[in-house]
């Protein structure tokens, strides 16, 4: 059975850290990834200990920081505001025990025409560089394929060979519903169940409008049950890898930011539930 987990990106533009942490444990989620983008916002009205106690006093935890992107072929200046952003947030993933960070593959119109053997030796010398890092916090990297041609890495497959290269303990993925349909409208399911158990970091629920590849975006994410991704069967596929870590709501609906962020976490409860 998984657990129940909140990405932050769901009601990034209606909430902030402090009220997604009262609203997610009143409504029962187990787990919560928070944006390093509403972290860094938070902290400036708040202490690293009240973010400590809040978590030593409630039954939800911290999962997974959101994210650190745009990792492939980096100029010597983008590289270095990355390394920035990912050491705060490994130095702040320590103190309150979040174990994981996800790293998203580079999206610019250059680098999406890149041959996969070009993405696939920058991602392991980067993801190499980035675990470096990481394990001297104790926290691991988590690589998530972003399903749609625009990003440079962008089928299950591709990361896959690339994680198992890069062959670090550290080193995983995260299993995305809406970047996993939008590759190829989720053609192979079975391939999610050839993810070793120990490589399988992080799972994203989420479902979306039925909309012709290409045009579907992000924009169009649903709540599970609600849209045109089969679910239930990736989410089994999933469970049958032994992943039993959150289902991890991640919308970026603007209809849902346009609602009462407590609605929005209710109606997450009751349609992710199903599902676990």
């Amino acid at each position: 059975m998984l657990k129940l987990g909140y990405n932050e990106a769901t009601c990034k533009e209606n909430s902030n850290v402090r009220r997604d942490l009262e609203l997610c444990e009143k409504h029962g989620y187990d787990y919560i990834e928070l944006r390093l983008d509403m972290l860094k916002e938070y902290l400036k009205y708040n202490t690293l200990d009240d973010l400590k106690d809040f978590f030593a006093k409630n039954k939800i935890k911290p999962f997974a920081f959101n994210s650190i992107e745009n990792i492939n072929f980096c100029s010597p200046k983008e590289w270095e505001e990355l390394i920035n952003l990912f050491t705060f947030g490994c130095k702040i993933a320590r103190e309150i025990e979040n174990p994981y960070i996800i790293v998203v593959p580079t999206m610019t119109d250059e680098i999406c025409t890149k041959d996969e053997k070009e993405v696939f030796e920058d991602s392991v010398e980067v993801l190499n560089k980035l675990a470096d890092i990481a394990e001297v916090y104790g926290v691991k990297l988590s690589f998530e394929p972003i399903g749609d041609r625009r990003w440079c890495c962008n089928s299950l497959r591709q990361a896959l060979e690339i994680v198992e290269a890069v062959d670090r303990d550290s080193v995983g993925l995260t299993v995305d519903c809406i970047n996993f349909y939008m590759h190829d409208k989720a053609a192979d399911i079975e391939f999610i169940k050839r993810i070793p158990k120990e490589k399988l970091f992080v799972f994203h629920i989420n479902d979306c409008e039925d909309l012709p590849l290409g045009i579907l975006d992000h924009c169009h994410r649903l709540m599970p049950g609600l849209g045109a991704i089969p679910v239930a069967e990736i989410a089994n596929a999933v469970k049958a890898v032994g992943y039993d870590g959150p289902a991890c709501l991640e919308l970026f609906r603007p209809e849902y930011w346009n609602m009462d962020a407590e609605e929005v976490i209710k109606m997450g409860v009751e349609t992710t539930n199903k599902f676990l």
